[in-house]
């Protein structure tokens, strides 16, 4: 690891990590511990709210992390046209409709083994989708989901400003 990409107080993330994030991007926080002390276990920023477009990509990369996943909770009101399940690498992966808020997406991988992820909106710019993601992978991370980006995304222009 080079210099730059180590990690220094105050700073959550190596450098390589801010220059690399980009929509499309997952970042995890993997514990080995039986007790998980952050409310969020990594991040995703998919590219759009295609879920059959974007999930295989975030499946393959937590598969090979976690080991199989069975199961992917998401608000089926923020995507476009959710199945009930998906086929990654010739695996079934089952998809769930929670009312869990369109920024959370709840992976399982065994019977009682959850993992939770924030998910970016895809619009955002990369600078807040880099602050937000770096929040939800720090493991002193006590903030929800819906917090970190109401702290993090810039506020929606009003409609004055819009219009000049």
């Amino acid at each position: 690891m080079a210099e730059s990409d180590t990690p220094t107080p105050g700073k959550l993330l190596p450098d390589e990590i801010h220059r690399a994030v980009k929509p499309g991007t997952a970042l995890l926080r993997l514990q080995t511990t039986h007790f998980r002390e952050g409310i969020l276990d990594g991040a995703w920023w998919p590219r759009s709210r295609d879920v059959t477009a974007e999930l295989p990509a975030l499946i393959e990369v937590l598969t090979t992390h976690l080991g199989p996943i069975m199961r992917v909770g998401l608000d089926t009101a923020a995507w476009d046209d959710v199945p009930t399940r998906v086929v990654v690498d010739d695996r079934v992966v089952h998809l769930d409709s929670f009312p869990v808020g369109d920024d959370t997406a709840l992976i399982t991988r065994g019977e009682n083994d959850h993992f939770a992820l924030l998910v970016v909106p895809p619009d955002t710019t990369p600078d807040a989708a880099r602050d937000a993601m770096a929040r939800a992978v720090d493991a002193d991370n006590v903030t929800q989901a819906a917090d970190i980006l109401v702290a993090t995304l810039p506020e929606p222009a009003t409609e004055r400003e819009e219009s000049g």
